[in-house]
């Protein structure tokens, strides 16, 4: 069994931080399962977890805070034959809880690590999502106003496979994150530990302390894997799925049929209001303009409420090559309703003798 840390870069944590007992513990998960390091990916978060990429001989890729499940998610995706583990901390947490979510329910085959110190320890030991309401820290009261969230909780509620809460100090951590890891779907195991360079100075937290809250803080021994009913793993089930769809056609294609009856570069602003089919009615304008052997560009502008305000199409018709798709000087306004006026009124004081209105 080879060990797949990176020997130039052992682990650099605070003296005493569980995250360097977690590094250890899933090398040896990775060694036990015969792994070798172009088999891993470790996506990585921001925050003291987000080290964990750099400390190993295999793939990484290191995101923005909260959004590593996102980047796992898509790795995972393309590169299915690959072991991927996630790894954030409760301050990645909270801020992408919403990819939590959507992981729980997707099932996708990925392993998601929460380290969990119960503060932001990177950014100066603020509160978290799971500090404790009676804990002292350095956002001063603000997280006596909020109930933490109980993790393993939150992911079992939202449809995960395979969850689990661990100690960062058990002496069998390395076999329940390879338990973790060898399950086909989507697993999280929340590792709770300690931050000694910024919680434990002013809240007692010791390795007995962590055992008792795994033990304590849920009515499902939270120290055991709790499988909820199996389902199908989500890369699996897209397969499944998506060969039973029809191929995607290929783009019609168009060639001109007629010569235009003009060769000037035309630029057409048309202003109307929603539910007036204008991007439609432009859009085969457009087709026009190409089977007469002209370049065409289409930039439209409505509101988000779809039965309402204005809807503004600009059209270029050119023989040459569209660069530039602005319009300053339209050789041609069509308006059709008062909303596409009023937005762009500045346009009437851009026109010529040219100009057709």
């Amino acid at each position: 069994m080879v060990s797949l840390l990176n020997q130039n870069r052992p682990p650099a944590f605070c003296p005493g931080c569980t995250h360097e007992k977690i590094v250890q513990m899933l090398d040896r998960s990775f060694q036990n399962m015969g792994l070798t390091g172009n088999q891993i990916a470790i996506i990585s978060d921001i925050g003291c977890s987000g080290l964990f990429d750099t400390f190993f001989h295999t793939h990484a890729f290191h995101g923005l805070h909260g959004r590593a499940l996102t980047y796992a998610t898509g790795i995972k995706m393309a590169r299915p034959e690959l072991t991927v583990i996630a790894t954030m901390g409760d301050g990645g947490l909270g801020i992408g809880g919403a990819h939590l979510l959507a992981a729980c329910r997707r099932n996708l085959d990925i392993t998601l690590l929460i380290l969990n110190n119960f503060n932001f320890g990177m950014t100066g030991g603020q509160f978290s999502a799971t500090t404790p309401s009676d804990a002292v820290v350095e956002s001063g009261f603000l997280n006596q106003l909020e109930t933490p969230i109980d993790i393993c909780e939150v992911a079992r509620s939202a449809g995960a496979e395979y969850v689990i809460r661990c100690s960062g100090y058990q002496p069998d951590l390395d076999k329940e994150l390879e338990k973790a890891i060898r399950f086909p779907g989507f697993s999280v195991v929340e590792i709770c530990g300690i931050c000694t360079g910024r919680y434990i100075r002013k809240n007692k937290l010791t390795p007995k302390n962590i055992e008792a809250f795994c033990a304590d803080h849920s009515t499902r021994e939270p120290n055991r894997a709790i499988l909820n009913s199996p389902r199908k793993e989500y890369y699996s089930h897209y397969k499944e799925l998506s060969k039973s769809q029809p191929p995607a056609e290929n783009p019609i294609p168009i060639s001109p049929v007629f010569k235009p009856l003009q060769h000037d570069r035309q630029e057409i602003v048309i202003l109307g209001s929603a539910s007036q089919r204008i991007l439609s009615a432009v859009e085969i304008l457009c087709l026009a303009g190409m089977t007469a052997g002209l370049n065409a560009s289409q930039k439209n502008e409505y509101n988000i409420t779809v039965l309402t305000g204005p809807s503004i199409t600009e059209l270029i018709l050119s023989p040459d090559q569209i660069d530039y798709t602005g319009i300053d000087a339209p050789s041609i306004i069509l308006a059709l309703a008062t909303e596409g006026v009023e937005r762009r009124k500045y346009l009437f004081t851009n026109t010529t003798q040219d100009t057709m209105i």
